[in-house]
Protein backbone atom coordinates (compact mmCIF):
# COMPACT_ATOMS: atom_id res chain seq x y z
CA UNK A 1 0.00 0.00 0.00
CA UNK A 2 1.59 3.35 -1.36
CA UNK A 3 -0.84 5.88 0.82
CA UNK A 4 -1.14 6.29 4.25
CA UNK A 5 -4.76 6.55 6.97
CA UNK A 6 -5.10 8.27 9.58
CA UNK A 7 -8.52 7.24 11.06
CA UNK A 8 -9.51 6.52 14.64
CA UNK A 9 -12.89 5.18 15.53
CA UNK A 10 -14.01 5.13 18.97
CA UNK A 11 -16.99 4.17 21.54
CA UNK A 12 -16.47 5.53 25.09
CA UNK A 13 -18.32 7.25 27.82
CA UNK A 14 -17.66 11.16 28.43
CA UNK A 15 -15.49 11.97 31.32
CA UNK A 16 -16.69 15.58 31.94
CA UNK A 17 -19.10 18.05 30.40
CA UNK A 18 -17.90 19.62 26.94
CA UNK A 19 -15.79 22.91 27.43
CA UNK A 20 -16.63 25.23 24.08
CA UNK A 21 -14.00 28.56 23.27
CA UNK A 22 -15.93 30.51 20.66
CA UNK A 23 -13.43 32.48 18.23
CA UNK A 24 -14.38 36.01 16.87
CA UNK A 25 -15.78 35.37 12.96
CA UNK A 26 -17.79 32.61 14.49
CA UNK A 27 -16.28 29.61 14.57
CA UNK A 28 -16.44 27.51 17.77
CA UNK A 29 -14.42 24.36 19.32
CA UNK A 30 -15.63 22.10 22.28
CA UNK A 31 -13.24 19.88 24.22
CA UNK A 32 -14.00 16.68 26.18
CA UNK A 33 -12.30 13.61 27.34
CA UNK A 34 -13.27 9.91 26.53
CA UNK A 35 -12.98 7.22 28.52
CA UNK A 36 -12.61 3.35 26.81
CA UNK A 37 -12.41 0.32 28.42
CA UNK A 38 -10.63 -2.85 28.19
CA UNK A 39 -11.73 -5.79 30.26
CA UNK A 40 -9.28 -8.97 30.57
CA UNK A 41 -9.40 -11.83 33.05
CA UNK A 42 -6.00 -12.72 34.65
CA UNK A 43 -5.29 -16.23 33.85
CA UNK A 44 -3.43 -17.19 36.93
CA UNK A 45 -5.55 -15.23 39.27
CA UNK A 46 -9.05 -15.13 37.57
CA UNK A 47 -9.03 -11.76 38.43
CA UNK A 48 -11.49 -9.68 36.44
CA UNK A 49 -8.92 -6.01 35.45
CA UNK A 50 -10.63 -3.42 33.35
CA UNK A 51 -8.13 -0.58 31.99
CA UNK A 52 -9.40 2.49 31.17
CA UNK A 53 -7.54 4.75 28.06
CA UNK A 54 -8.76 8.32 28.19
CA UNK A 55 -8.67 10.10 25.01
CA UNK A 56 -8.63 13.65 24.13
CA UNK A 57 -11.68 14.55 21.87
CA UNK A 58 -11.44 18.02 19.93
CA UNK A 59 -14.89 19.10 18.08
CA UNK A 60 -15.60 22.16 15.86
CA UNK A 61 -18.00 24.64 14.76
CA UNK A 62 -21.90 23.40 14.46
CA UNK A 63 -20.57 19.97 15.40
CA UNK A 64 -19.25 21.21 18.77
CA UNK A 65 -22.65 23.11 19.61
CA UNK A 66 -25.03 19.85 18.93
CA UNK A 67 -22.36 18.23 21.43
CA UNK A 68 -22.41 20.99 23.95
CA UNK A 69 -26.13 20.64 23.93
CA UNK A 70 -26.63 17.18 24.08
CA UNK A 71 -24.34 15.10 25.29
CA UNK A 72 -23.59 15.44 28.96
CA UNK A 73 -21.03 13.67 31.54
CA UNK A 74 -21.03 9.37 31.39
CA UNK A 75 -23.00 9.73 27.79
CA UNK A 76 -21.82 6.75 25.88
CA UNK A 77 -21.16 8.22 22.07
CA UNK A 78 -18.93 6.82 18.71
CA UNK A 79 -16.67 9.28 17.18
CA UNK A 80 -14.63 9.00 13.68
CA UNK A 81 -11.96 10.62 13.13
CA UNK A 82 -8.29 11.75 12.61
CA UNK A 83 -5.41 11.72 15.76
CA UNK A 84 -3.48 14.67 15.66
CA UNK A 85 -0.33 15.84 17.87
CA UNK A 86 -0.50 19.78 18.82
CA UNK A 87 2.65 21.00 20.19
CA UNK A 88 2.55 23.94 22.84
CA UNK A 89 4.89 25.98 25.58
CA UNK A 90 4.09 26.03 29.15
CA UNK A 91 4.16 28.81 31.48
CA UNK A 92 8.13 28.00 32.27
CA UNK A 93 8.22 27.90 27.96
CA UNK A 94 8.67 23.94 27.94
CA UNK A 95 7.86 22.58 25.19
CA UNK A 96 5.06 20.14 25.87
CA UNK A 97 2.73 17.65 23.40
CA UNK A 98 -1.21 16.91 23.16
CA UNK A 99 -2.61 14.71 21.10
CA UNK A 100 -5.88 14.83 20.39
CA UNK A 101 -9.04 13.50 18.84
CA UNK A 102 -9.62 15.89 15.73
CA UNK A 103 -14.40 14.65 15.05
CA UNK A 104 -15.25 14.03 11.52
CA UNK A 105 -18.28 12.19 12.42
CA UNK A 106 -20.29 11.06 15.81
CA UNK A 107 -23.83 9.06 16.26
CA UNK A 108 -24.82 9.87 20.07
CA UNK A 109 -25.73 6.23 21.68
CA UNK A 110 -27.07 7.20 25.33
CA UNK A 111 -30.59 7.21 24.18
CA UNK A 112 -32.77 10.81 26.19
CA UNK A 113 -33.60 8.30 28.87
CA UNK A 114 -30.31 7.07 30.11
CA UNK A 115 -28.93 10.32 29.94
CA UNK A 116 -27.09 11.51 33.44
CA UNK A 117 -26.85 15.12 32.77
CA UNK A 118 -29.68 17.45 31.57
CA UNK A 119 -33.18 16.53 30.70
CA UNK A 120 -34.86 13.57 30.26
CA UNK A 121 -37.29 15.49 27.43
CA UNK A 122 -34.87 16.54 25.41
CA UNK A 123 -35.01 15.05 21.64
CA UNK A 124 -31.10 13.82 21.07
CA UNK A 125 -30.25 13.37 17.23
CA UNK A 126 -28.70 9.90 16.26
CA UNK A 127 -25.92 10.91 13.96
CA UNK A 128 -24.38 14.35 12.76
CA UNK A 129 -24.02 12.86 9.37
CA UNK A 130 -27.16 10.81 8.92
CA UNK A 131 -24.94 7.78 8.12
CA UNK A 132 -25.48 4.67 10.62
CA UNK A 133 -22.78 2.66 12.52
CA UNK A 134 -20.11 1.24 10.14
CA UNK A 135 -20.25 -2.14 12.00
Amino acid sequence: MSGTLNKVMLIGHLGDEVKMHYFEGGGSIGRFPLATNESYTKKDTGEKVTQTEWHNVVVRNKAAEICEKYLHKGDRVYIEGKIKTRKWQDDKGNDRYSTEINVDEFTFLTTKGQSTGGSAAQEKPSTSSGDDLPF
